[in-house]
């Protein structure tokens, strides 16, 4: 059989197979998603519905209870949008903290050696690794408001605070944005918490001397926003809530639903969490701890210093995945009347507009652009724990 040459060895060449193969299979799905959008647009104008964007400009004639910017009946459904995706952000922020916490400190307490601690931590991770999200988003929210008293029996657990059955409601500054001191505060700490534990790596290296790394990066980490929080509380003028009539005026108030969805946000996501962190500590080789005792270490000095930086190698990688799963997660908080991405876009704006498509679309983009962020971010840190390959 006579080799080819020429133009037929290129045509069948592997590699030219290989693309001509990627662009028609890529050419067909970008034809099937065109086929089906305009298919659909041509339904909408059939149907007398308008299509496009111009619906975000109009005015909402929603308000909710929950908002971090001005927000008003008249604002438009940007605006709305915009309101709607600042709370998503918010509980999910705080809920991965939480969670966070919770998650590590009842996955080291798994493997403690008190026998009612491990087993009541181990029964908590299976409670909530078997049961639904939303049924333990509902039991929140029932539990949360039927615990709470009515308005008019409001619990005041300090001076202008007030809890009831309606949420709870404190004090609130004149200028929020002063508060913007304590994140970048807690950045600069950790910026200096990390040079200083490099100096003191380095200098243990040269000179076999410690450094109170630990107390210092308290200090910084937590010292820092602690005095930021201080100085901006001291330079505000405080709106604080007063009875009036058949509520409170002034402050803000945190509803229950707000409470509700980031509580069982946390604490769901900490069953699943405090496995992946159980899992990363026993997958530390034994040798490692064997030669920390040997050199004298204490147990909290081997979790801290040899445990639990290498156990990270193994954690990230599906925590990334838990953190991502609470973003998307708090579009429960629907169920439940909480005014997130969901709730007020999918929920009030379809309802008004039947801009179905538009909508679906934004709404997409915008929990694809939140998880691809987070993404960037817990990949960028997984390379300063991943496992050297050379």
């Amino acid at each position: 059989m006579s080799k080819r040459t020429g133009l037929s060895r290129y045509l069948f060449d592997r590699r030219v197979l290989d693309a001509v193969t990627q662009v028609a299979v890529v050419g067909g799905l970008c034809a099937l998603i065109w086929y089906f959008v305009s298919n659909a647009s041509d339904q909408l104008v059939r149907g007398g519905i308008a299509s496009g964007f111009d619906f975000l400009w109009r005015s909402s004639g929603v308000d909710v209870p929950v908002k971090l910017i001005p927000h008003a009946n008249a604002s438009s459904y940007a605006n709305l949008l915009l309101v709607g995706v600042l709370n998503t952000l918010l509980v999910s922020a705080i809920g991965i903290v939480i969670a966070t916490v919770l998650g590590f400190a009842i996955g080291i307490a798994r493997l403690s050696r008190n026998w009612l601690l491990a087993r009541l931590c181990g029964a908590f991770i299976e409670f909530v690794r078997n049961i639904p999200l939303l049924f333990f988003v509902l039991a929140w929210y029932f539990v949360i408001v039927n615990m709470l008293p009515p308005l008019r029996q409001s619990l005041s657990p300090g001076a202008g605070i007030f809890l009831n059955n309606r949420g709870l409601y404190i004090p609130w500054p004149d200028q929020p944005s002063r508060f913007l001191a304590v994140p970048a505060a807690f950045l600069a700490g950790a910026v200096v918490f990390w040079l200083v534990r490099r100096w003191a790596a380095a200098r243990r290296a040269r000179t076999g001397r410690g450094f109170p790394v630990g107390t210092v990066g308290g200090i910084l980490m937590l010292g820092l926003p602690l005095a930021a929080a201080l100085g901006a509380g001291a330079a505000s003028v405080w709106d604080v809530p007063v009875r009036g009539g058949f509520n409170f005026r002034g402050g803000i108030v945190l509803i229950p639903e707000f409470v509700a969805i980031v509580v069982a946000l946390a604490t769901y996501t900490a069953g699943f969490i405090a496995e992946i962190v159980r899992g990363g500590i026993l997958a530390v080789s034994k040798g490692q701890i064997e030669a920390a005792q040997a050199l004298g270490l204490k147990h909290g000095e081997i979790l801290r210093l040899i445990v639990v930086p290498q156990a990270m190698r193994a954690i990230v990688p599906p925590l990334t995945s838990q953190y991502l799963n609470l973003i998307k997660n708090s579009s429960f908080g629907a169920f439940i009347a909480f005014p997130e991405t969901v709730s007020v876009f999918l929920g009030s704006t379809l309802t008004q507009t039947g801009q179905a498509i538009e909508i679906a679309a934004i709404t997409l983009a915008i929990y694809l652009a939140i998880s691809l962020a987070v993404s960037a971010l817990m990949n960028w840190y997984n390379r300063f724990v991943a496992i050297p390959t050379r």
